[in-house]
């Protein structure tokens, strides 16, 4: 068979990406396409050395930084792909991966790590968080978004199966598309954070600062509980908001290396999170390092962290993105926080590793490839030979032809 694999961008390394790696590590074989492909040599080799065929969005201006402003064109590049020499192509869409045109003897399956968000249901969210919320601006990105909805949804027909990274993406896949979904949890590599019983007095947030983490509002949080060492980890647009709200209590780390990172996750007393994620990789990687997680209670989260009424709980939710719900569940977690252990984090955290994700995306595809190739040859098998059926034209009368 010939493969093709289809991923959105590859400007850097995360969350989609390493489903990319898992993906592109099942088949070394498949050939790699993107709209473009900026990575360093350093996170192209966690694609095994892939470098992928782009579309003539590459070559316009800026692409590489300022990517997110061709997103009118994506459509229009991404079905410029010829697949048609593939007979297995596997997309990996938060964007417009999917949207690639297939033929009917060709089977595509795609893996949804969301539905356009900001086209979907979080564009008021994204146009406030853009400064879009009047004027002629705000109006032009609501026919775009309307634009993209409108596609998003037509593509949706052209994928012969869908795989969601989490029960919560499903949901949205179904709400989007109106069509079912199989989840095949995304590859954590947790044999990288090593488990560590012994915790220091601190607790830690990593991500980018881009609004929807809401890491401002962690910042502002703990600055209300001056008795309470936070570290952060990560930039981004948010962090000069993060350094006007961050007290002294608040130490401020900025980019940090992967060992430093994760030397802070195993001694973190609790890895603390505010985000809606499809799925939350980081939540995971914490409580790989035996860390408990202090998370917001919507979204992919719920599948990864087991709360207080578990009998085996690995963390402690809140209701609401804003500081008092998140104060409240410090303080519910230093009360009741005994009852999480280090190794159930690290037990729970095991549910989604690297092996099991290749060995069920690998499942899932090949039964897949069974079912068409059974079925095509079920049609070759019943399908009339026309040898022995041209002879009955042939005797039909001139008049009645």
């Amino acid at each position: 068979m010939k493969i093709a694999i289809i991923h959105d961008w590859l400007v850097t390394y995360a969350g989609a990406e390493r489903v990319l790696a898992g993906l592109c590590a099942a088949w070394p074989e498949a050939d790699l396409f993107a709209v473009i492909d900026f990575l360093s040599d350093e996170d192209r080799a966690c694609l095994g050395g892939k470098r992928a065929t782009t579309t003539f969005i590459q070559r316009l201006p800026k692409a590489r930084t300022r990517y997110q402003k061709y997103l009118p064109l994506m459509p229009l590049a991404i079905e410029q792909l010829d697949m048609s020499g593939y007979d297995l192509v596997i997309s990996s869409s938060h964007a417009v991966a999917k949207g690639v045109l297939t033929g009917p003897n060709q089977l595509h399956i795609s893996y949804v790590h969301s539905p356009i968000r900001y086209a979907w249901d979080l564009q008021h969210q994204y146009l406030h968080e853009s400064y879009l919320n009047r004027g002629v601006k705000a109006k032009l990105a609501r026919m775009l978004l309307h634009y993209m909805r409108m596609w998003d949804q037509r593509t949706a027909s052209g994928v012969d199966e869908f795989i969601a990274n989490s029960h919560y993406i499903s949901r949205r896949i179904n709400k989007s598309y109106r069509r079912q979904s199989t989840v095949i949890y995304p590859p954590v590599d947790t044999r990288a954070f090593g488990l560590c019983a012994e915790k220091e007095a601190f607790y830690l947030t990593a991500s980018r600062m881009v609004p929807y983490k809401k890491m401002p509002m962690i910042v502002e949080a703990f600055s209300a509980m001056p008795d309470r060492r936070l570290v952060v980890i990560g930039t981004g647009p948010d962090m000069e908001r993060a350094r006007e709200l961050a007290g002294p209590n608040v130490t401020l780390l900025g980019h940090q290396s992967f060992d430093v990172l994760r030397r802070h996750m195993q001694r973190a007393r609790a890895f603390v999170f505010a985000a809606e994620e499809d799925f939350g990789i980081a939540p995971v990687e914490a409580q790989a390092c035996g860390t408990p997680v202090i998370a917001f209670g919507r979204g992919g989260v719920l599948e990864t962290v087991r709360g207080l009424e578990h009998p085996q709980p690995t963390g402690v939710f809140y209701p609401q993105q804003t500081p008092a719900s998140l104060i409240a569940a410090v303080r519910q977690f230093e009360r009741e926080g005994e009852r999480i252990s280090s190794q159930a984090c690290r037990d729970n955290a095991e549910r989604f590793g690297v092996e099991r994700f290749q060995q069920e995306i690998r499942a899932f595809v090949e039964s897949r490839v069974r079912e068409v190739a059974l079925h095509q040859g079920q049609i070759a098998h019943a399908a009339p030979n026309p040898l022995l059926v041209a002879p009955v034209y042939a005797a039909v009368p001139a008049k009645q032809a």
